[in-house]
């Protein structure tokens, strides 16, 4: 049975690697780090998970990772860098939740992240994990970049029209929404819960880290640079993503039909009904983006809502479901579960 380790186990990421983890039935979870945990027992940690593993934090290391058959990095942006020459060597397989490998090119990462890449030759290499766009490449990677939260529910909300060339490339907007968890685990003033309870605002809106990640994939997919304007939010709830998503058609089409035929196939995608507005807590726990499409009004313009739970589809299970493929196992496999209610 392949053999898995987490960098970085004690954020909230971490944990819901954890959560998947410990109940797949195809891999045995070994190692755990966090190097201002060494020593503590996870159980202790995270109560929720008492009775399902029996380890303790240590601290990351080549010879302890090496032990492993896939080793995620849950960690801050420029960690998994560091190490991650050494693991490839090694002949480990890589899963990185955080941005250093999404980025395709060192200046655009320099830009956004004030820091010089450690490994821009691997940049080219490492495989872009939104398995529904990249789905074969994923299936052969020894580097993967997990895709962030945000970026996952615009893209999988784009992707049917940009295919297809259906709508003006250069007039596409993001208006999404997410919940105090996409901040971290760490203690910020602003994600306090006086701060952000009973309020709602928008940041970032002259420039957000995920617009470069969302630009470059949109861009691949129509094969040349597209108009992308990104304004995220934060509400005040734990989890869950909603994207609404604006864009032009060129002509008039059937986009619910659209939709359905193009995710038909997709273990992870539901397109709802007709008139449908999907809610975020229908995915919360769960590995589901839920989309429904509207035209208002008749109008030449279509409005896309996509939802996901963050720390799942838009983070740990999409990580969980690109190891599935990694490693050639059923996509599903530990993953098949429902949203939690309420």
């Amino acid at each position: 049975m392949p053999s898995v380790g987490i960098v970085g186990g004690t954020g909230y990421t971490g944990v819901e690697l954890l959560r998947l983890l410990v109940i797949h039935p195809s891999v045995e979870l070994t190692v755990i780090t966090s190097r201002s945990a060494v020593g503590q027992r996870v159980d202790e940690m995270f109560p929720s998970l008492r009775g399902f593993i029996d380890l303790t934090f240590s601290e990351p290391s080549l010879e302890l990772l090496s032990q492993c058959d896939v080793v995620f990095f849950a960690t801050p942006n420029g960690t998994a860098m560091q190490m991650v020459p050494e693991l490839l060597q090694a002949g480990i397989k890589v899963i990185d939740l955080a941005a250093d490998f999404r980025l395709k090119d060192p200046d655009v990462w320099l830009q956004w992240y004030k820091m010089e890449h450690a490994c821009p030759e691997l940049l080219a290499e490492a495989v872009y994990g939104l398995p529904e766009l990249n789905r074969e490449q994923i299936k052969t990677a020894r580097l993967l970049a997990n895709p962030g939260c945000y970026p996952t529910a615009v893209q999988l909300g784009f992707l049917p029209l940009l295919q297809q060339g259906l709508v003006q490339n250069e007039r596409l907007i993001a208006d999404v929404k997410s919940g105090v968890s996409g901040a971290g685990r760490g203690a910020q003033v602003p994600t306090l819960l006086c701060e952000s309870s009973e309020s709602f605002k928008a940041y970032g809106v002259a420039g957000h880290r995920h617009w470069p990640e969302v630009h470059q994939g949109l861009s691949a997919v129509v094969g040349h640079s597209v108009g992308l304007t990104f304004v995220p939010h934060l509400v005040p709830m734990i989890r869950g993503i909603h994207a609404t998503l604006y864009a032009e058609l060129k002509q008039p089409c059937d986009v619910q039909a659209l939709f359905e035929e193009y995710y038909a196939e997709e273990p992870f995608v539901d397109v709802l009904p007709a008139g449908s507005h999907p809610e975020t807590r229908s995915v919360k726990g769960s590995n589901h983006c839920r989309i429904a499409v509207h035209q208002p009004e008749n109008s030449r313009h279509v409005v896309i809502l996509s939802v996901i739970d963050n720390l799942v589809k838009g983070a740990a299970g999409q990580a969980v479901q690109n190891m599935n493929l990694m490693l050639a196992l059923p996509e599903s496999t530990g993953l098949r579960m429902p949203a939690m209610m309420p």
